[in-house]
C-alpha cells in the first residue's frame, strides 16, 4: 500500500489538534476536511480511520516506539510522525521511504514484537490510563478486560430512519439507488438501518431532507422504553442536540405535546434546526434557565425522559479520545449530578407516569446504583425493567436504561 505523504501530514495535523490542542477528534477531522475539500472519498477514509485507529491505541503505540508503559506528559508534530509509523506497522502497510520524519524508526520486527507483548499490562495492551483500568476491575471484575476490549472495534454506522417522512423498506430502496450498501434491522429496533461500511451520509439528499438520523441501535431502544402513545406529554428533560427528542416525535406522529429542557440553550438551537429538517412540529424547545423552570413542570408530564450527563465510558468505541480527556474526578462529581437530576426532575412526572433513566455508560456506580439509591428514597416509585447494552454482547454501544412508574 502507497502511503502519500500530503496525508500523513493530513494525519498528524488532525493528531496534533486533539492532543496538543485539546479538541474533540471529530471535530478535528471535520475541520481538516473542511480546509482541503479537493480530497476524494478514499483520502478522507484513509485519513479517517489512521486518525481514529491512532486515538484508540496510542499508549500501546507509544509503547511500541519508546518501549515505554507510561505515556508523556507532553507531545509534539515529530513524535505524532513517529506514531502514524508505528500504526502503519501494526496495520502490516508501513514501508520504508526517505523521508526525514520517518528516518530513526526502530527496526520493524522489533516493533512488532512489542505491539504483541501478551506480558504487558491491560491497561497498556487496550490502550486506557490506568485509573480506568483499576475502575473497571473494581466495578466489573475478571469480566472488565471483555467490555474494554470490545471498546476498540471500530462502531458500525446505523441510521434511524425518520417514520415522520418514510418508513425503512422506502428508506432502504432509497439508500440501494444511490450505492449505499445495508441492511434493514428488523423487530428490536425496526427504524434502524446499518451501513455495510462507513460513508458519508451528511452529504446525501437523503439526509437534508430528513428522511434519516445517524443513531446508534442502543441509542434507538431509548424513546422505545417510554410505551409511548399518540396524544401524551413528554418532557426529555436534558434533551441536549435532540437526537432522542426527534425519535419520541416520530414514534409519537407528531401528536401530543414533547417539552424539550436542557441547560444549554446552544444545544437547544441545534435541535431546533434539526426539528425543521426531520418535520418534527410538536417539540416545544425551553432552556434549564433555574430550578423554577423545573418546578413550573411539576406533576405535569405523563413520560418522562432523563438522559443524564455520563461518563460516556459506553460510546468509546466512536469516541476514542474521551478516554483520554476523562478524569476520575469527572466521574465522581458526575454522579452527584445524576442523582440530583433524578430526584429533581422527577417531580415532573404527573402519579401514573413513565419514567426512563439513561445514560451511554457501562458503570454499575453511574446506571443501577443510581436507580436503586433513588427508589430507596422515593418508594412512590416502582422499577419496571433495566436494559444493559454493551458492543461486547450486542455489538451496540454501552447504554443502561431503567423504567419507572409512578403510583397512582
Amino acid at each position: 500500500m502507497r502511503i502519500h505523504r500530503v496525508l500523513v501530514v493530513g494525519v498528524v495535523e488532525a493528531l496534533t489538534t486533539i492532543f496538543i490542542d485539546g479538541k474533540y477528534a471529530d471535530k478535528a477531522i471535520e475541520k481538516l476536511f473542511q480546509k482541503n475539500k479537493k480530497w476524494g472519498s478514499r483520502d478522507r477514509a484513509f485519513i479517517a480511520e489512521q486518525v481514529y485507529e491512532i486515538v484508540r491505541w496510542w499508549r500501546l503505540l507509544h509503547y511500541g516506539l519508546t518501549e515505554n508503559t507510561n505515556l508523556p506528559a507532553s507531545t509534539n508534530e515529530a513524535y505524532w510522525w513517529k506514531i502514524v509509523a508505528i500504526n502503519l506497522i501494526k496495520q502490516g502497510f508501513f514501508e520504508k521511504n526517505d523521508w526525514k520524519e520517518w528516518s530513526n524508526i526502530p527496526d520493524k520486527s522489533l516493533i512488532i514484537n512489542r505491539l504483541s507483548d501478551k506480558t504487558l499490562p491491560l491497561s497498556v495492551r487496550v490502550s486506557i490510563p490506568d485509573w480506568l483500568e483499576e475502575e473497571g476491575i473494581q466495578q466489573f471484575g475478571k469480566e472488565w478486560e471483555n467490555e474494554i476490549v470490545a471498546m476498540n472495534n471500530p462502531a458500525p454506522l446505523i441510521l434511524r430512519c425518520n417514520s415522520l417522512k418514510t418508513n425503512p423498506t422506502q428508506l432502504s430502496k432509497e439508500l440501494s439507488k444511490i450505492n449505499i450498501a445495508h441492511k434493514v434491522v428488523g423487530k428490536t429496533t425496526p427504524d434502524a438501518i446499518i451501513l455495510d461500511q462507513r460513508t458519508n451520509v451528511f452529504s446525501t439528499e437523503l439526509f437534508k431532507n430528513g428522511l434519516f438520523e445517524v443513531q446508534d441501535l442502543a441509542s434507538q431502544l431509548v424513546a422505545q422504553q417510554l410505551q409511548l402513545q399518540t396524544g401524551l406529554r413528554v418532557i426529555d428533560a436534558c434533551a441536549g442536540a435532540g437526537g432522542k427528542t426527534l425519535h419520541i416525535s416520530s414514534i409519537m406522529q407528531n401528536k401530543g405535546q414533547i417539552i424539550a429542557l436542557d441547560k444549554e440553550e446552544y444545544k437547544l438551537n441545534e435541535l431546533k434546526k434539526r426539528a425543521i429538517r426531520a418535520g418534527a412540529t410538536n417539540i416545544v424547545v425551553k432552556p434549564i434557565e433555574n430550578s423554577k423552570t423545573i418546578k413550573r413542570l411539576y406533576d405535569s408530564a405523563d413520560r418522562l425522559l432523563l438522559d443524564v450527563p455520563c461518563s460516556g465510558l459506553g460510546v468509546l468505541r466512536r469516541n476514542p479520545d474521551a478516554k483520554w480527556k476523562l478524569k476520575p474526578e469527572f466521574i465522581e462529581n458526575i454522579k452527584v449530578v445524576q442523582q440530583e437530576i433524578i430526584q429533581n426532575y422527577s417531580k415532573m412526572l404527573k402519579n401514573g407516569g413513565i419514567m426512563v433513566y439513561a445514560t451511554c455508560s457501562i458503570m454499575p456506580t453511574e446506571n443501577n446504583l443510581q436507580v436503586q439509591k433513588f427508589l430507596s428514597n422515593n418508594p412512590d416509585f416502582k422499577l419496571l425493567s433495566e436494559i444493559k447494552t454493551s458492543p461486547q454482547v450486542d455489538n451496540m454501544d454501552g447504554f443502561y436504561m431503567a423504567t419507572l412508574k409512578k403510583n397512582d
